[in-house]
C-alpha cells in the first residue's frame, strides 16, 4: 500500500470457525458462514453449527434472510438464522454447481449442462450447450442469464415459446452478473479476463489485463463501477456511460505492494467496497477518494469470504482456514 490505511481491526470481533470457510452471508442480523465440508456456523463466534450437506458446499448464495447452498451430495439446501434447514431440491448423484436468487425468492441453480429456476413453486430446466459456468437473473421481469463455452444464454423460463438468446464469445466463461440497472451483462472466463455484453443489441466489451483470473466480482449500489479482483489491488470498471467500460480505463483501489485481491463486496448504499486478500488483509476502500480502512492485518492466511449486512451496518469475513470477524458499525 502506499499509505498505512486508517484501522478499525480493534473494532473488530474476531474468532475461530475451526473449517474451511467458502461463503459469507448476513441472514437478518446473524452472521453465517458456509463451511467447505458442508457445516453452516451461525452468529457472532459461530458457536451454532448446523449440517446443511453430507460433503463438500460447491456454490452458495444468500439473500438477507435466507442461505442457499449447492453441493455435491446432489441437494440445494436453505438455511435460515435460527438454525433450520429446508431441502429445496435433490439431485441424486449429481453435484449442484452454481446457485442465484431472482426477484420475488426465485431461485436458480445447475447440475452439469441443466440448469433450473423454481419460480413459484414450478420448477423448469432448460439443457445448455455445455457446463453451465454461471447463473444470473435479470434485476427486473423473469430471464436467467446462463454462462458456457462459448458466451452466455439468456432464457425467459416463462415464455416457453420464446428463443433463447445467445450472446456469444469464445472461450469459457464462469461467474455472471447483471448491472443493477439490466443493460450490461458481465462474464468471468477461464483466461484472466472479464467479457461484457451490452444487452439490448449484444455490443462486446473486453476487459483485461489481469495477472490472474478474476473470481470475484460485484457491482457498486447505483451501478457506476463493477469492481473485480484478479490483481494486486481492486480494479474498478466505469459503467456510467450509455456504452459501459468501451474504450475506458479503469480506476485502481486499495492497492497492495506484495498480494493480490481474492474477494472483492460492494456495500449495499454506499459507494465504498471491502476487499480481502490472498496474505489475509482485509480493506474497506471509499471509492470517490480511494481512502482506506484496515479491517484485517495480512497473516499469510487468504481470505475466503466477505459479506455486507443488507443494511450496510456491518461486515463481516472470513479466511480460508476458518478465522473470522465482524465489525458492526
Amino acid at each position: 500500500m502506499s499509505l498505512a490505511p486508517s484501522s478499525l481491526t480493534d473494532k473488530v470481533t474476531t474468532f475461530a470457525l475451526g473449517a474451511e470457510i467458502v461463503a459469507a452471508a448476513f441472514l437478518d442480523a446473524t452472521p453465517a458462514f458456509a463451511g467447505a465440508q458442508g457445516q453452516v456456523f451461525l452468529g457472532v463466534g459461530g458457536g451454532k453449527a448446523v449440517t446443511a450437506h453430507e460433503g463438500a458446499v460447491l456454490c452458495a448464495v444468500a439473500d438477507g434472510t435466507r442461505l442457499i447452498t449447492g453441493g455435491d451430495d446432489g441437494r440445494v439446501v436453505e438455511t435460515r438464522a435460527d438454525g433450520s434447514v429446508t431441502e429445496i431440491a435433490s439431485h441424486t448423484g449429481r453435484w449442484i454447481d452454481r446457485i442465484a436468487l431472482g426477484p420475488d425468492g426465485t431461485l436458480a441453480y445447475s447440475a452439469g449442462k441443466t440448469a433450473f429456476v423454481i419460480a413459484k413453486g414450478e420448477t423448469k430446466s432448460f439443457e445448455a450447450p455445455s457446463t453451465v459456468g454461471g447463473l444470473a437473473f435479470a434485476p427486473k421481469g423473469l430471464r436467467l442469464a446462463i454462462a458456457h463455452y462459448g458466451g452466455a444464454t439468456l432464457w425467459f423460463p416463462n415464455a416457453p415459446s420464446a428463443k433463447p438468446e445467445l450472446l456469444g464469445w469464445k472461450g469459457s466463461h464462469l461467474g455472471l452478473a447483471f448491472s443493477p440497472d439490466g443493460r450490461f451483462l458481465v462474464s468471468t472466463m477461464q483466461e484472466p479476463a472479464l467479457h461484457g455484453w451490452r444487452v439490448v443489441d449484444g455490443a462486446h466489451m473486453r476487459m483485461t489485463g489481469y495477472p490472474s483470473r478474476v473470481k470475484s466480482f460485484a457491482f457498486t449500489a447505483d451501478g457506476k463501477w463493477l469492481a473485480t479482483s484478479g490483481s494486486g489491488e481492486v480494479v474498478m470498471w466505469p459503467f456510467q456511460a450509455k456504452d459501459g467500460p468501451m474504450g475506458k480505463a479503469p480506476t485502481m483501489v486499495a492497492p497492495s505492494a506484495s498480494s493480490r485481491v481474492l474477494v472483492v463486496a460492494c456495500h449495499p448504499k454506499d459507494p465504498v467496497i471491502a476487499a480481502g486478500y490472498e496474505d489475509g488483509m482485509v480493506l474497506m476502500a471509499r471509492i470517490s477518494d480511494s481512502a482506506e480502512i484496515l479491517l484485517r492485518a495480512p497473516d499469510a492466511d487468504p481470505l475466503a469470504a466477505i459479506a455486507w449486512h443488507p443494511a450496510g451496518g456491518a461486515v463481516a469475513y472470513a479466511t480460508q482456514s476458518g478465522a473470522a470477524g465482524v465489525l458492526a458499525f
